[in-house]
């Protein structure tokens, strides 16, 4: 019986030491009520800005052009965005209707648009602009409470010890310095973390181009949520939510959907989600990309992405002289006006177990439900299936008008003979018990 139990207690011991190596992740309170606040704001900026903006040709100029390195860092020398101005930024995000704003803060380049002490290919040290746009940045967001997101790149294109295109061996590339890299970025992260006031989230990519390399996530994460345990840590890494992530992110697709191909093994977890998606077809600044999405089109992805329970985080690329240009904003004031109008029905709610129907979607607040009409199918009615609660009253959020409906096991029947439809999104209010 004495070696039984001391055999099982070895057992437990080294379970315990495997599950602590693994480090298990357990968010805390703060970080719990952060994830509600997440999914309560709804809609966020998405800002692509860097030396890359100057070709005007994206954000992957660099390795599409296949320019050398040496010669693309040549670029910071004439970067000077002398009309940034961080102020309008944040006032032409919240005009939106946008909570959040989520910019680069280092890109596939390389080059950190913010004044690190880790490497002197910064725009504070390597630019004739010599200022920190990213500091007052997050003054600015403070100050109009404006959440601050930081984009991460795990991807660098230029560093001898990433050592890109190197291969992989054993979790680390044969011809870099990968503890050297993994340190560089720990410590760029503590500075992003400490020196900048209210970050809330960082926002990591280019897990995708290795796959096979050990990326130190544990370490990495853990480090993050010591320095600020609220901070929700995303990774667009294309699968499965990893321990140590606070939400869940889909790029250019809406949850549950691959028409990019990005992610063919990507499910939805049970973390907060989030979908992103650009205003043209770039993400940086282009200037020959003139296919703009309407108001329209960015009201309908929004909505889209609330009724399946996930923010909608919009991207703009602004120009080298660190303006926004005047298309972005002339339809983002639309959209802003739109959202005045009909924030209650998108800001705070939660995605419903009613599943995405022809017509549109809902989604749920408390004892309220919000029908989203955004393609009429010209009947006289829509079917809301599988409702259980007892619907009391419905009415048209636009004016509050009384509509008929009739509520059945299988659903309810709302009738819109009549009714006028909203160009963009024709919003039915049911209050349920």
């Amino acid at each position: 019986m004495k070696r039984t139990l001391l055999v099982l207690c070895l057992l437990s011991a080294i379970t315990t030491n495997r599950l602590a190596a693994q480090g298990t992740y357990t968010p805390t309170a703060d970080n719990l009520a952060q994830r509600q606040k997440f999914q309560d704001m709804k809609f966020g900026l998405f800002i692509h800005w860097g030396i890359y903006s100057i070709l005007g040709n994206g954000e992957w100029v660099m390795h599409d052009k296949k320019i050398p390195y040496d010669s693309y860092k040549r670029l910071a020398g004439f970067f000077n965005p002398q009309d940034f101005n961080a102020k309008e930024w944040v006032a032409f995000a919240k005009q939106a209707g946008m909570k959040y704003i989520t910019i680069t803060s280092r890109h596939h380049d390389g080059f950190s648009m913010f004044g690190t002490k880790m490497s002197p290919y910064n725009i504070v040290d390597a630019t004739p602009y010599h200022k920190d746009p990213l500091m007052e940045l997050a003054k600015e967001c403070e100050k109009e409470g404006i959440e601050l997101h930081f984009y991460y790149s795990l991807l660098d294109w230029g560093r001898p010890d990433y050592a890109f295109d190197s291969q992989i061996v054993d979790g680390k590339p044969v011809k870099g310095d990968w503890d050297s890299y993994i340190k560089f970025m720990k410590d760029q992260l503590t500075e992003l973390i400490t020196k900048y006031p209210g970050v809330k989230g960082i926002w990591f990519d280019g897990d995708w181009e290795r796959t096979k390399v050990n990326w130190h996530y544990d370490e990495i994460y853990a480090l993050i949520h010591k320095l600020n345990p609220a901070i929700m840590v995303g990774n667009n890494h294309h699968v499965a939510p990893k321990s140590g992530e606070d939400f869940q992110m889909f790029e250019k697709d809406l949850p549950g959907a691959n028409t990019t191909g990005f992610a063919p093994d990507q499910t939805i977890g049970k973390l907060p989600l989030e979908t992103c998606e650009t205003i043209n077809n770039s993400w940086g600044f282009n200037i020959t990309d003139r296919s703009f999405k309407s108001s329209k089109q960015i009201i309908h992805y929004l909505v889209n992405a609330a009724g399946r329970n996930a923010n909608f985080l919009l991207n703009i690329g602004p120009m080298p002289n660190g303006k926004i240009q005047s298309e972005f904003t002339d339809t983002l004031a639309i959209v802003g006006n739109w959202i005045q109008k009909n924030g209650e029905s998108i800001y705070g709610t939660r995605g419903s177990s009613v599943p995405p129907q022809p017509w549109g979607v809902v989604t749920v607040k408390n004892k309220t439900m919000y029908a989203h009409i955004t393609s009429p199918q010209g009947g006289p009615y829509i079917f809301i299936p599988q409702v259980k609660e007892k619907v009391n009253k419905a009415v048209l959020l636009s004016n509050g008008s009384t509509i008929k409906f009739k509520q059945q096991p299988e659903g309810v029947f709302i009738y819109t003979t009549g009714l006028a439809i909203d160009p963009n999104d024709t919003i039915i209010k049911l209050t349920v018990d």
